[in-house]
């Protein structure tokens, strides 16, 4: 629900900022604060988690932004630009908040073994709300407003932190060796001095992939518009919508092989995941007719669903505690990395066909990929373990993990996720 909400939001915003700001800079300027606070955000999202614990994060940050969006309802046309600047920026520090919460907490709730599996959930239902949110912003906004699109998200926000007020899911684990009561790890500024140089190689290749998919993003309604000017939104709706189909079916896919067991498709599978979505972006731009472009739009998306769950179960082998540092960086590299790849690739669109941009940008994702790939083979199979993060003193430490040990506890769940 709340995913639905932020991408009928996500258009609704963009042309509300259009209005208020009166140029494209202003939109422009808009999305850049939303994205760096964001990226602002997320170091210290692992620290606050911490602290504060991840359900009381996650309902923290629903409410904040479901009381941002309702004051934007309210004050509609008449709202200044400083709080409109205000609104975004507690929209982007509260999603990296409440993202790095969820996906730190998701092995607490399923257990280590089912994780795969509801990050598959996960992806699937973020996917269908993507589509289902940018098909419903049109006839959202003519019929009720900006304020009512902004009503409804908010309303979105209100079902997510009610859901997680209501069914009190398990977030936090506590065991005789890591009690829920003992001190935090060392501070965020500190935490990354002992992260396997291989971990971050895959953190830095996931930033690089959101400043390559940052680019279809940005030359996708160019292309709309020049294959099908009569109805672009109809390519749109087309690509979106077969690049959702793809993600369900990876979901499908993995549940079947298997990968209950997370991190045995490591490093290389992220990295071989990430070469074939670049490819399929790629060719979805070299302007393949209608029944050709389908499938190669439901391949990036099986490629883009494939890398996401397996990634983020990755991640999530770590230790419960420093899961939340890991994927406060996470966050933050992703956020720079589309955030950057805005900038650059609205530029490069202005003197290149959007075939050229898309490329360059997805090529770029290629070359890391391979780079890890050969980082990964040359360190001796790293990607068949688990890595579990023990913080003994103010330094962590890393023990690797045989693939199936348990580390956190029993299973607490069948695998089933409530959706947020």
């Amino acid at each position: 629900m709340s995913a639905y909400g932020n991408y009928l939001n996500l258009i609704a915003l963009s042309l509300f900022s259009y209005e208020v700001t009166g140029t494209a800079f202003g939109i422009g300027a808009v999305m850049a604060l939303r994205l760096l606070a964001g990226v602002v955000a997320g170091p210290a999202a692992g620290t606050v988690t911490a602290r504060l614990g991840r359900r009381t994060v996650m309902i923290g940050a629903d409410t904040a932004q479901a009381t941002a969006m309702t004051v934007l309802a309210l004050c509609g046309s008449r709202t200044p630009l400083w709080l409109l600047g205000l609104v975004v920026v507690v929209l982007g520090a509260g999603n990296t908040f409440f993202t790095v919460a969820l996906r730190s907490a998701v092995p607490v709730m399923v257990g280590q073994e089912a994780r795969a599996r509801a990050n598959g959930q996960l992806v699937t239902a973020r996917s269908l709300a993507t589509v289902l949110g940018f098909a419903s912003a049109a006839p959202v906004i003519s019929y009720g407003g900006y304020g009512t699109a902004f009503a409804v998200n908010a309303a979105s926000f209100v079902v997510s932190g009610v859901a997680l007020l209501v069914l009190r899911p398990r977030t936090e684990e506590a065991s005789p060796s890591e009690p829920a009561e003992a001190a935090p790890g060392p501070p965020w500024w500190r935490a990354w001095a002992g992260v396997p140089a291989l971990l971050l190689g895959l953190i830095a290749l996931r930033g690089t992939d959101a400043l390559a998919s940052s680019s279809h993003n940005v030359a996708l309604p160019v292309v709309a518009e020049l294959a099908e000017p009569v109805d672009p939104a109809l390519y749109m709706s087309r690509f979106w919508a077969a690049w959702a189909v793809g993600t369900v079916l990876a979901h499908q896919v993995l549940k079947r092989t298997g990968t209950e067991r997370g991190a045995a498709w490591g490093e290389r599978a992220f990295a071989l995941g990430t070469c074939a979505m670049s490819c399929s972006f790629v060719l979805t731009f070299t302007g393949l007719p209608a029944l050709a472009l389908v499938p190669a739009a439901a391949a990036a998306g099986f490629a883009d669903g494939w890398t996401e769950i397996v990634y983020t179960s990755r991640l999530q082998a770590a230790g419960d505690r420093e899961r939340g540092r890991l994927f406060g960086l996470s966050a933050t590299a992703e956020q720079f990395g589309f955030a950057l790849g805005t900038v650059v690739a609205a530029a490069a669109l202005e003197s290149l066909s959007p075939l050229t941009v898309v490329a360059l940008f997805h090529g770029v994702a290629v070359c890391g990929a391979l780079v890890l790939l050969l980082a990964s083979r040359v360190s001796g199979g790293v990607d068949r373990k688990t890595t579990d993060i023990r913080y003994t003193s103010d330094e962590p430490t890393y023990t690797a993990l045989t693939e199936g040990e348990g580390t956190h506890g029993t299973r607490t769940g069948d695998g089933r996720l409530p959706g947020s």
